[in-house]
């Protein structure tokens, strides 16, 4: 990692002071300084830098003083303090952009998102953090992308500086750094489609962005680099889709937090791939083209298909006669005109009749994962390669032809997925008329299925009466004059305008279908219908939108932009209109870049419950595509009509104004939060502490904050573990050891006494569990069984509502002109009561909405699977189309809100074993607890005579809730082994024999005294108050006459699955549970028990009798034993004493000559030769 020289730390300290505060003359100290603040307070600069706000993370350290250059910076001080209006920084907004981890620090270096995994690049860096809470002998890994985030104002101006020209911006950023503020990093992560591979949860990380000079250019002093904030941007697995919002601490400049216009998509682009050099190429075509005027200027808008909220690649295509799409991973925010490499083949035939060919892509569709493509008959498919996915062989390597012997006339999108995968369809013509294919995916893998089996539409069209009629469509347009809506009961007048249907469209949230073409028919019953009659008839629907959130727009043949506000019947034409031309004059006289008088529809979209349109303009020089904002409230509120009357008092005229909105203000109170009921884990990451008193990063402060939110979030996957923590926190075993030493780490960096210069604060990587939010309700609540929340809108009325509150029946009189309606989509699901307070000395209404669970329509389920989808719409009667409110974000529309409900188990819920507890229980009623010899902490064992009752605890990782788990349970055998690593799954058959108690194979594992059992008899329901169980390990059973390896008894590891699902009521969720008990002190079989003892005991006797038959027989062993010792010692004695003699006597003659020296043996029977026998 690239870290900064200390030699240069202090001229940047210098710099930083001079030429972005211009604190006077550069060595003043004391009144000087108290002076320069006095004079900008006198010339009433609105963004005033004080002195304790220069160093916004660290004290003011001394500085040296530097005289250079000092009229320049003074210039650049007074041109960068100049008052700013407030709306010049209301219409400021957020840059981001994505930054591989080596080209940090690159001014608008922009990256593809094209690595998915992990990439070590920081664990040299944590082993040198020796003065830091972390553990150096962790493995931390990082992200391989940051987010450079900075922020332009429109109509800047720019100024000359020591390194050149600057913009206005950049000054206010250096400003707004020196004065405290920091951008703060919202990301959040959308679950993947398939809920069966990965847990369906919704996981947001809120990141401090930190403040790093550029490296590019040349900077004459650091201080006029360019200034970029930089955060990780961490990838998580089952998810390819992440929203990004960024907004201000509140601290200096107010950039508005562009949360409704400008979210910012970081997805992943899983059809890229890197060539030879190492550069980002694209899988599914050629950059060989570029966008040109025709290419639009004959062509007609068309919709972008694509499954809603999982898609992170948009593919439109329509270009005439060029096998060419757009795509774009950024919702448009850039885009790449991309040449297929298909191979545009045309097999037309007598059963697939094609007049012509074309090289055009007619149909464009994205899923999650694929892209489905159709030129002329023939539908293709590529899948990208998402690692966070699936496996990244199940990528393509090229287009794959599918249906290659059907006629296909139109691909159809399905914009919501299902049972954990995406659906399209595909309709046929020639042969198969009347057949429609419905193409799967799941985890990558396509596949198709013709429908209807063995039959088509167009062969029982004939025969009606053997078809279920649900609605005829009437040939002619009904009659409906000075009329919004007419319902269709068959009575009515029809005009001689033939009904030409286009297209339907069925809601699945609040179940209104939708039949289009030259009229609009809804149906809440798919029985009986209504005609809109606001909409011409002369005019024909091309194509529809839907926001999923009570918005809906048309777009005609004629590319007219219609929208519709659901629950309504009021259809309002906002492009061409009043309002459009005078927001479009309004747009043009504030010289904006994204209008032009010769402009062309290309195609819109949602995003985030907002409308957005490309748009190609055809300015001179200037062609270009762009993505732009389309405000509706804004346009119906400038086509609103301007009634007024003339009145008179005394003697003069007055013009008054009337109320077309029937109520004056609308707010909503006692909202539930929005964290709990959307059901979002939060995490907290703030980057480390530096103690540059400039309070920039380097590369090396932000690998570290890197590697701090990969482990953050590691620790959080790692949580989903079936034994529970003492403390109910992913990160409390992160810092359980090194918390005691905060204070001590925090004195280290304070004295400047690190080696790292940095400071981790442990406080700073947490679990949010109460997060404060604005007072607007959630987008979408979940709710389990018997559950409810309530709102409360609170409407102020205009004066005249009240005026007959004097009156009798006053009340009444407000009721006819304020009145609120709940529409519930399932209402056998779910139930309201709404209660009405009338204030009248503050011409207040209050209505109490309460929403309730009718406990009927869904059934147990995991956490998160297959949830029951509806909707709640609230209305203020009249105000449909009338009601808006201006903010500097957009024009609202307002007295009007849907919300989706999620009826079934939220996601964030979970079962875990309590061991701890279990423990102590086992204590308390066996009087003892006995663990194994070698002890493991995270899994203690039990003894097999004990009585074993095991308890759970039901934790919410969205509020942090823990409790005991007091409902019922079944709990089963269905695994086990002899070590951990040799746990085998049981089959079906097993289970049944090792857990139930209607079991006659004498293989049972446990018993309880429990009476209760499911209704066919076939498993024991246990519950917080049941007995307990008793092991068994009958003669059959896997755990039967388990010998032991070693001196220590035997043990065996159970895998047991606890549910309540059919046994418990109380909830919607199955709190399926698998968790591994270790079990010691198994006995013996009888038969080798038996066996073992008569072995021991004959041994035993064995040996008994051997010692008695030792103990008589010693004594005369031991005497036997002397005697033969004497006896042999007595000839060993004397065998040596002859040989002795016999030498001695030889060598005596050979020495001695003389005659009287020689003296012959003596006889042995001599009385000599026995006395010197005996001295032998």
């Amino acid at each position: 990692m690239e870290t900064r020289a200390p030699h240069r730390r202090a001229s940047r300290k210098v710099e930083v002071q001079a030429a972005i505060l211009g604190a006077g003359q550069r060595g003043r100290t004391g009144a000087a300084k108290q002076r320069l603040t006095g004079f900008n307070q006198v010339t009433g600069s609105s963004y005033m830098v004080f002195w304790p706000a220069m160093s916004p993370v660290s004290p003011v350290w001394p500085r040296k003083p530097n005289l250079c250059a000092f009229w320049v910076l003074r210039l650049v001080l007074l041109l960068s303090l100049k008052s700013r209006t407030e709306g010049t920084l209301q219409n400021c907004h957020w840059l981001v952009v994505l930054n591989k981890f080596e080209n940090v620090g690159f001014h608008l270096s922009k990256d593809r998102f094209l690595e998915h995994q992990p990439v070590d690049t920081v664990s040299e860096v944590f082993s040198k953090l020796v003065d830091s809470p972390v553990d150096p002998q962790e493995k931390y890994l990082s992200f391989p992308y940051y987010l450079q985030i900075n922020f332009t104002c429109p109509g800047e101006v720019r100024v000359y500086s020591v390194s050149g020209l600057i913009s206005d911006s950049e000054v206010l950023a250096r400003k707004g750094h020196l004065l405290g503020m920091k951008p703060m990093i919202q990301i959040d992560y959308i679950h993947s489609v398939n809920f069966y591979r990965w847990k369906p949860e919704n996981l947001q990380i809120l990141l401090e962005a930190a403040p790093m000079l550029s490296r590019a250019g040349d900077c004459h002093a650091e201080a006029m680099c360019i200034l970029n904030w930089y955060t990780p941007m961490p990838l998580k697995n089952g998810s390819v889709v992440a929203s990004v919002e960024v907004y201000t601490n509140g601290i200096g400049p107010f950039i508005p937090r562009k949360r409704c216009c400008f979210w910012f998509f970081v997805n992943m682009n899983g059809f890229l791939r890197k060539d030879a050099s190492g550069a980002p190429v694209f899988t599914v075509g050629y950059e060989s083209l570029s966008l040109k005027p025709s290419h639009f200027r004959l062509s007609k808008s068309r919709p972008l298909w694509y499954t809603m909220d999982h898609t992170p690649v948009f593919i439109l295509g329509g270009f005439d006669n060029e096998k060419a799409i757009l795509l774009s991973d950024s919702n448009f925010h850039d885009f790449v005109l991309l040449e297929l490499s298909i191979d545009s083949c045309w097999v037309g035939s007598y059963y697939c009749p094609i007049l012509g060919f074309s090289a055009t892509i007619h149909d464009a569709i994205a899923t999650e994962s694929t892209l489905f493509i159709r030129q002329n008959q023939l539908v293709y498919y590529f899948t990208g390669t998402y690692t966070t996915l699936f496996d990244k062989s199940r990528g393509s390597r090229g287009w794959v032809r599918v249906l290659s012997s059907e006629c296909i006339k139109k691909l159809c999108p399905v914009f919501v997925g299902g049972n954990g995968s995406e659906y399209i369809l595909a309709l046929t013509t020639g042969k198969n008329e009347g057949y429609i294919h419905i193409g799967t995916i799941t985890d990558g893998l396509v596949s198709f299925q013709m429908v209807p089996d063995g039959w088509s539409i167009c062969e029982k069209l004939p025969e009606l009466k053997t078809l279920h009629i649900l609605y005829k469509i009437p040939e002619f347009i009904p009659e409906a004059q000075n009329l919004d809506f007419l319902v269709l009961l068959g009575t009515e007048t029809y005009t001689d305008t033939p009904m030409i249907p286009q297209g339907l469209y069925f809601n699945t949230l609040n179940n209104v279908l939708y039949i289009w073409g030259n009229f609009i028919l809804q149906s809440y019953n798919r029985e009986h219908f209504i005609f809109l009659a606001d909409f011409p008839k002369e005019s024909t629907i091309k194509y529809m939108l839907n926001s999923y959130k009570g918005h809906i727009t048309f777009v005609t043949e004629d590319e007219e932009i219609w929208y519709f506000l659901e629950g309504g019947y009021d259809v309002y034409r906002i492009v061409p209109s009043q309002g459009w031309n005078t927001y479009f004059n309004l747009q043009k006289l504030e010289k904006s870049p994204l209008y032009s008088n010769d402009e062309t529809l290309v195609s819109l979209f949602y995003e985030k419950n907002h409308l957005y349109e490309l748009v190609y303009l055809f300015d001179n020089g200037k062609e270009r595509l762009v993505r732009r904002f389309l405000p509706v409230g804004k346009l119906m509120e400038y086509d609103l009509p301007k009634p007024f009357k003339i009145g008179s008092q005394r003697e003069n005229k007055i013009i008054s104004f009337e109320y077309i909105c029937p109520f004056k203000e609308i707010h909503l109170l006692d909202v539930p939060q929005k964290q709990h009921v959307e059901r979002k884990e939060s995490y907290l990451a703030l980057p480390p502490l530096v103690s540059e008193s400039s309070g920039f990063h380097n590369n090396y402060t932000l690998a570290v904050y890197q590697g701090l939110v990969y482990y953050l979030l590691w620790l959080h996957a790692k949580y989903n573990k079936p034994y529970a923590d003492p403390v109910h926190d992913p990160t409390w075993r992160w810092w359980q050891h090194k918390i005691v030493y905060k204070d001590y780490y925090f004195y280290l960096f304070s004295n400047r006494l690190t080696a790292e210069g940095m400071y981790i604060n442990m406080n700073a990587y947490q679990k949010l569990y109460n997060l404060s939010s604005d007072y607007s309700m959630a987008d979408f609540v979940f709710l389990d069984k018997g559950n409810w929340f309530s709102i409360t809108a609170a409407l102020l009325s205009h004066q005249d509502t009240f005026t007959s509150a004097d009156s009798p029946g006053a009340g009444l009189e407000v009721d006819r002109k304020l009145a609120v309606s709940v529409i519930l989509a399932d209402p056998e699901c779910l139930s309201s009561s709404v209660t009405q307070e009338i204030h009248l000395n503050r011409n207040l209404l209050l209505f109490k909405i309460k929403i309730t669970d009718k406990r009927k329509c869904s059934e147990q389920g995991i956490t998160g699977r297959n949830l029951k989808k509806t909707s709640m719409l609230i209305k203020v009667l009249g105000a449909s189309g009338k009601c808006f409110q201006a903010t500097t974000l957009d024009t609202i529309i307002r007295g009007f809100l849907m919300t989706k409900i999620f009826i079934g188990c939220p996601p964030g819920k979970r079962l875990a074993f309590d061991v701890s507890y279990t423990v102590m229980h086992s204590q308390k009623i066996n009087k003892h607890y006995l663990d194994c010899v070698v002890k493991d902490p995270e899994m203690p064992c039990f003894l097999f005579r004990d009585l074993f009752q095991p308890f759970f605890l039901v934790q919410d990782l969205v509020t942090g809730d823990s409790g005991s788990f007091l409902g019922s349970y079944v709990l089963k055998v269905v695994g086990g082994g002899r070590t951990e690593e040799t746990i085998k799954d049981y089959t079906e058959e097993e289970i049944f024999r090792y857990n139930s108690p209607l079991d006659t194979t004498k293989s049972l594992i446990w018993k309880t005294k429990a009476e209760r059992t499911t209704s066919d008899n076939k498993f024991y329901i246990m519950s917080h108050k049941s007995p307990g169980i008793e092991w068994l390990c009958s003669e059959n059973s896997p755990c039967y006459d388990i010998i032991p390896t070693d001196i220590f008894p035997p043990e065996f590891f159970f895998k047991l699955l606890v549910s309540n699902r059919g046994v418990d009521d109380s909830t919607y969720c199955d709190y399926q549970l698998t968790f591994i008990v270790h079990i010691h002190g198994l006995p013996l079989s009888s038969k080798r028990s038996s066996f073992t003892f008569v072995v021991s005991s004959t041994i035993f006797l064995g040996l008994v009798v051997l010692y008695i038959l030792f103990c008589l027989l010693w004594p005369h062993i031991s005497r036997a034993w002397a005697s033969l010792r004497w006896r042999i010692n007595n000839i060993m004695a004397s065998e040596s004493y002859f040989t002795y003699a016999t030498s001695t006597a030889g060598f005596s003659l050979q020495s001695h000559s003389s005659e009287e020296s020689f003296k012959g043996p003596p006889r042995v029977d001599s009385k000599e030769g026995n006395v010197q026998a005996k001295k032998a």
